[in-house]
């Protein structure tokens, strides 16, 4: 992979830390890109540069953190569950604005889709394994069940300003998922 120009990498970086405050401020909708622009201290050319449009620039940083979680997935595979979480709820704590304000917003529903998505495809071999689905219950309702309480735990500890560190979280979180998958 080409290294990228640093100039370029502090230009859509001001682009899409402008986009993400704002998006603190009112409705993705409400959004221009001449908004975006002022915000990042960069010309409107600056930003078609890098980004079709404000969908496309939303897109892209949806797809930036989403592959971040990935890696981060990836590189704690061989742990077990609590201390597998951790360096999730690190990261979500280090990049709080972008997903308290993607979590939050009316706007950015697609994010929270996304990240359901995200978590059946990487909780569904989990389940698939568990020793709850030999008691009888559907695997597709599991998978709802685990990935639709995690979402929920994150939205509620991003909401309520993180009021657990990542660890007190990963530990409560890890339990309550290894008491579900068995």
């Amino acid at each position: 992979m080409p290294k990228v120009d640093r100039r370029i990498r502090k230009s859509q970086e001001a682009i899409k830390s402008a986009v993400t405050e704002l998006m603190a401020e009112k409705n993705f909708d409400e959004i221009t890109l001449q908004d975006i622009s002022d915000k990042a201290d960069v010309s409107r050319g600056t930003i078609y540069l890098h980004y079709e449009d404000k969908y496309d620039l939303l897109d892209k940083l949806i797809d930036g953190h989403m592959n971040e979680l990935s890696e981060i997935c990836q590189s704690v595979s061989d742990l077990d569950w609590k201390e597998s979480i951790i360096p999730w709820f690190t990261y979500l704590e280090h990049n709080y604005l972008f997903f308290s304000t993607m979590l939050a917003s009316k706007g950015a529903t697609q994010f929270r889709n996304r990240l359901v998505e995200y978590l059946s495809e990487d909780f569904k071999e989990e389940v698939h394994l568990s020793q709850a689905r030999k008691s009888g219950l559907s695997e597709d309702v599991i998978l709802q069940y685990v990935v639709m309480s995690y979402v929920g735990v994150v939205e509620w500890w991003l909401k309520n300003e993180m009021p657990h560190s990542p660890e007190v979280m990963s530990e409560q979180l890890g339990a309550l998922i290894k008491m579900n998958l068995g």
